[in-house]
């Protein structure tokens, strides 16, 4: 019988894993604190998130994206209709579909939105890192973009 013994390379990467994992978290919560989404659901942040990446799509497209019924996101797509953030338009390959797409005020909204996170990355960043820790960091994106590649 042989021992095994446990490879310290592995218990760092796990640590890491797990480290990242909760910075990321953190991350995105205070990212979010900075939206202006206000009290928007998930499910509503994520189609138009999808229409502004993925440009028009009917009711069914976003349905099996999102992984829910046509029913539920015909409900989310409705609610963002009556919020005047997307508007519908016939699909003229098939009359009894309607593709839908952000309206101008939504594009406008979304631009604005990212804008001023990015302003409050831009000033956190500049505040908070020296500049030898922004090169550190230049290189921890460039690590970051590799473990997404895919």
């Amino acid at each position: 019988m042989t021992d095994h013994k446990p490879d310290p390379d592995d218990a760092t990467a796990l640590a890491l894993a797990g480290d990242l994992r909760a910075v990321i978290g953190q991350f995105k919560r205070m990212f979010r604190e900075q939206s202006s989404w206000g009290d928007m659901t998930l499910s509503q942040v994520s189609v138009l998130s999808r229409l502004d990446r993925d440009g028009p799509a009917t009711v069914t497209h976003l349905a099996r994206a999102a992984g829910v019924r046509p029913q539920s996101m015909g409900a989310t797509v409705s609610a963002l209709e009556t919020s005047g953030l997307v508007s519908g338009a016939p699909d003229p390959n098939d009359g009894r579909q309607t593709i839908w797409s952000l309206t101008p005020a939504c594009r406008e909204w979304i631009r604005l939105g990212r804008a001023a996170r990015e302003d409050w990355l831009f000033h956190a960043i500049q505040k908070k890192l020296s500049p030898a820790e922004q090169e550190q960091l230049a290189g921890g994106l460039a690590l970051l973009k590799r473990l997404t590649e895919s």
